[in-house]
């Protein structure tokens, strides 16, 4: 097997050289971490989850018109990938109270937002990727009013199609978080979709029971990590059958009750 030259690695993702000019391979890491990398562990059997899971909202969302960085997957934990140009910025489009808006604003966790709310944090682990206002996007040139216009957009759109995508398998779609990048033909470039969709960056509460399907049984120490990831993706169709080999399929209906739902909201 050729050696293959390591361009980046981060969090949860190691990028490679890809095989054609503008490619590049993306693997997913089995490891976890919380409050910028402060906590670390590992969640076996995430990153073949997280491969799965991504291909698939990222094919389903090409479907209706929306631009990715996906080509294709390559084998359990790898993807073939188009090179883009990171926005230095995570957009979090909110539907309901969660995690540090609650902190911040003095809210109620699963409180529904009086509509969606779309957030920019500049990539920065250093500073914490702090949140900024357009106004510093515009400022500091991270990107362009029409690109802003392209993601806000492409945010909104994402959201209603992932919202009835994960309630038409009784999952409640709380946050969630998006990269973009840019593409390049000559003198003009595009915004694209970039980076993952996967219960990493996701906040998914079951619609019944309130528990928590995503990382956040990891950041609060709730356990079930594993059977909660493996659970949104038996839901999606990805992982299913009686064989229980790693990363394949997987059969989760005895591991239901090692769940435990989270304490419940006060009124």
């Amino acid at each position: 097997m050729s050696r293959r030259t390591k361009l980046y690695e981060g969090k949860a993702k190691i990028l490679y050289e890809g095989p054609e000019p503008g490619t590049l391979i993306q693997y997913f890491k089995d490891d976890a971490t919380a409050f910028n990398a402060e906590k670390k562990g590992t969640i076996a059997g995430k990153g073949v989850i997280n491969n799965r899971i991504s291909e698939h909202v990222f094919t389903r969302l090409a479907h209706i018109g929306i631009p990715t960085h996906f080509i294709r997957r390559l084998n359990m934990r790898e993807q073939l990938i188009r090179q883009v140009d990171i926005i230095p910025l995570e957009v979090v489009v909110r539907n309901v109270a969660a995690g540090s808006l609650c902190k911040r604003l003095g809210l109620e966790e699963g409180e529904p937002l009086p509509h969606t709310l779309i957030e920019y944090y500049y990539k920065d682990d250093a500073l914490g990727d702090p949140l900024v206002a357009e106004e510093h996007i515009a400022c500091f040139n991270w990107c362009s009013h029409e690109e802003m216009h392209d993601i806000s957009s492409m945010a909104i759109r994402i959201n209603d199609f992932l919202c009835g995508m994960f309630a038409a398998i009784d999952i409640r779609l709380i946050d969630f978080k998006l990269e973009f990048g840019r593409i390049y033909d000559g003198d003009y470039s595009r915004v694209i979709l970039a980076d993952e969709i996967s219960p990493d960056g996701c906040r998914l509460w079951d619609m019944t029971t309130g528990e928590k399907l995503d990382k956040d049984r990891f950041r609060r120490d709730l356990g079930g990590e594993e059977e909660a990831y493996r659970e949104v993706a038996r839901r999606l169709g990805l992982l299913n059958g009686d064989d229980n080999s790693p990363g394949e399929v997987f059969d989760l209906s005895h591991h239901r009750s090692r769940l435990r739902p989270p304490p419940p909201i006060k009124k």
